[in-house]
């Protein structure tokens, strides 16, 4: 008797448990992302000042419950010297959400570079992408069409998978849930596709 309720209490309250990469340049808003998402969708969460977070050194962890999903958030320093480092995450991602830093076109050639040998890695092959045009909220800055615009030639390498892009302020919150909420509906679906290719042995 106590396992058939132990099973059935698993199956009720067991989450399926994904991990997402928050990758891009320092300076994006990956960090401020990150902590409105857990602020958003954990209950008793009570977030950092987001006006005393800095650049991240290594990784921030975070993990949320979205229906019967668990995400379970990798946020890697985007510091030149710390990008070498994302590819050994790669392997155990289920989805990754880049962000981009609107405001500064001076280095938005250099995001694309970052973006582009990050969608080029085989072991990215398939997985969900959430690009997330941040700071939205600053005069000027620069529109999704416009971004959308400077990276239109790394389309062929995000190749046969789920991708968006979508505008975002992480200091307000605004464009979070709909980001989120999109990912956890790729992610889950993935669920119940064929293994990729590499993954057949």
């Amino acid at each position: 008797m106590y396992t058939l309720l132990s099973g059935l209490y698993k199956y009720v309250f067991q989450k399926d448990e994904f991990c997402v990469l928050i990758l891009g340049l320092d300076n994006a808003g990956k960090t401020t992302f990150l902590e409105q998402t857990k602020t958003k969708f954990s209950k008793n969460y009570k977030g950092m000042n987001l006006s005393k977070i800095t650049t991240t050194v290594g990784l921030n962890i975070g993990t949320i419950d979205v229906g019967k999903a668990r995400l379970m958030f990798w946020d890697l320093g985007g510091q030149d010297e710390l990008q070498s480092l994302w590819d050994k995450y790669y392997a155990e991602s289920h989805g990754v959400i880049y962000v981009i830093d609107s405001t500064d076109e001076e280095r938005l050639s250099e995001s694309k570079e970052a973006f582009e040998k990050m969608i080029s890695n085989e072991a990215l092959e398939g997985v969900p992408l959430l690009v997330l045009a941040n700071k939205q909220d600053v005069p000027d800055c620069l529109s999704v069409p416009d971004i959308k615009t400077t990276f239109s030639d790394c389309a062929p390498k995000i190749g046969k998978r789920d991708c968006l892009v979508q505008p975002c302020t992480a200091l307000t919150g605004d464009g979070v849930n709909e980001g989120i909420e999109w990912m956890v509906k790729c992610v889950v679906r993935n669920i119940h596709r064929p293994p990729r290719q590499k993954d057949i042995t």
